[in-house]
């Protein structure tokens, strides 16, 4: 009776053993990740990186520029909010790309030192340097906030995901400002482009209920998916039936019933 019991029991243990699910493996990345303690580094946290470093090289002088240069105190109020908010994160992006091994420029490129040329060369005191100001730093803040958005949903790694938070909250903060001057222009729309919803017409027709769309995910993970469930229900249904048969065999003794007339 024991020794039966015993093989069953083990059956019973290697047939479990076999149901569980198995951990997953690890993801794998391309080429252009590299793996940190931090979570994977992939091309968006380094391009993120880059233009966080770029934006401070040059909307920081900006802000020194407002100070500079308009007679507007609401400008002045923003640059003041642009040179703090830019020392803050141009100190820490340093400090990240020495950690995380990202090469960061030294240097604004062609473009951001267009707009720079157009607050110098724009009068001290007048309107039209409050226009530039407030323009070109808007339409760079509102680009920039779309693109940390991107990153700050889709990393991995928990130093990009904490410092993208961080600097959306400063951008944030610096379009808030820019508005607040007063000299914005929303009309401009490849600029400030405006939401699609915003801008789609209205019709007066009612519209049926769209369902929404159910988040595409990769046929390999569905197929490993639907074939570890099949399995595990296979498996399970080995135990159980291992479990019926032992059962019984236990509560008979494992000894084949005698006919009627053997008995006689």
């Amino acid at each position: 009776m024991l020794t039966r019991l015993a093989q069953v029991v083990t059956v019973l243990a290697i047939l479990c053993s076999l149901a569980a699910p198995q951990a997953s493996a690890q993801p794998e990345f391309g080429p252009e990740y590299t793996q940190t303690q931090f979570g994977p580094m992939g091309p968006a946290g380094r391009d993120m990186l880059v233009k966080v470093r770029l934006a401070g090289l040059w909307e920081g002088p900006a802000g020194r520029l407002g100070l500079e240069k308009s007679a507007n105190p609401l400008v002045k109020e923003a640059g003041r909010h642009l040179i703090n908010g830019h020392a803050e994160l141009d100190a820490k992006v340093l400090e990240l790309g020495r950690t995380l091994n990202v090469p960061l420029p030294s240097e604004s490129n062609a473009d951001q030192k267009g707009w720079i040329a157009e607050m110098t060369n724009a009068p001290a005191g007048s309107a039209e340097f409050d226009r530039v100001f407030a323009n070109r730093l808007r339409a760079a803040h509102g680009g920039v906030y779309k693109f940390l958005a991107v990153v700050r949903t889709g990393t991995r790694n928990t130093l990009i995901r904490d410092f993208a938070k961080r600097c959306m909250e400063v951008v944030l903060d610096h379009i808030q400002v820019l508005e607040a001057t007063g000299m914005v222009d929303f009309t401009d729309t490849e600029a400030i482009p405006l939401a699609a919803l915003a801008a789609a017409p209205v019709s007066p027709a009612p519209v049926p209920t769209v369902p929404q769309a159910v988040p595409t995910v990769p046929r390999t993970q569905n197929i490993a998916q639907e074939n570890g469930s099949d399995g595990s229900d296979a498996i399970l249904g080995v135990v159980v039936m291992v479990a019926v048969v032992g059962g019984i065999y236990l509560w008979t003794g494992g000894r084949p019933r005698r006919s009627r007339s053997s008995r006689q």
